[in-house]
């Protein structure tokens, strides 16, 4: 099996398992191939499930770049509600290896350049087609970036998807008010 046929099993058997802790040798099995292919691609179990995260931040930059019926309101909240529900299943893996990039742990070496700075483009462009002024979009893109993403770790620890939602929404209105 090719490296990419094995990441997008993992991913696949990830989204409808869980990630848990299985261990590299059940992730094998339940993929169809052995521990000994995975280390060959990956290196380790670390590895292996920092690249899922690569690929399914990759699948949202991908939904975000797809989205373009609607008003920017309205593709921003359909992306927020996928993004969500990627979120309680990859979410946990997300901030761990997130926590492992800033320890600059090297299974996340490849990972840690796209934790932020490959998602601030295509921000800055949302945010410049919602009638932000060029020269405030980065500041704005990185802003809701880090808001988005700390409303996402609020919903992991607390369960409450009615006041997160609550506030990504208002965080969407303020970002249409006048800069």
């Amino acid at each position: 099996m090719s490296r990419e046929s094995l990441l997008t099993d993992a991913v696949d058997h990830f989204a409808r398992n869980g990630i848990g802790d299985a261990s590299l040798r059940a992730i094998a099995t339940a993929i169809g191939t052995s521990h000994r292919m995975l280390i060959y691609h990956f290196g380790s179990r670390e590895g292996l499930l920092a690249e899922v995260v690569r690929t399914v931040e990759q699948q949202q930059r991908d939904l975000l770049a797809s989205l373009t019926e609607g008003t920017v309101a309205e593709q921003a909240e359909e992306f927020w509600r996928r993004v969500t529900e990627a979120a309680l299943i990859y979410g946990p893996l997300f901030f761990e290896l997130a926590a492992h990039a800033m320890q600059d742990q090297p299974h996340t070496e490849a990972l840690k350049a796209d934790l932020i700075n490959v998602w601030l483009p295509p921000l800055t462009d949302l945010c410049i087609r919602a009638g932000i002024a060029p020269d405030q979009a980065p500041a704005y893109a990185r802003l809701g970036l880090a808001a988005s993403r700390g409303l996402l770790f609020d919903l992991l620890l607390t369960g409450d998807r009615a006041g997160v939602d609550e506030a990504s929404a208002l965080l969407n209105r303020l970002f249409a008010l006048p800069t």
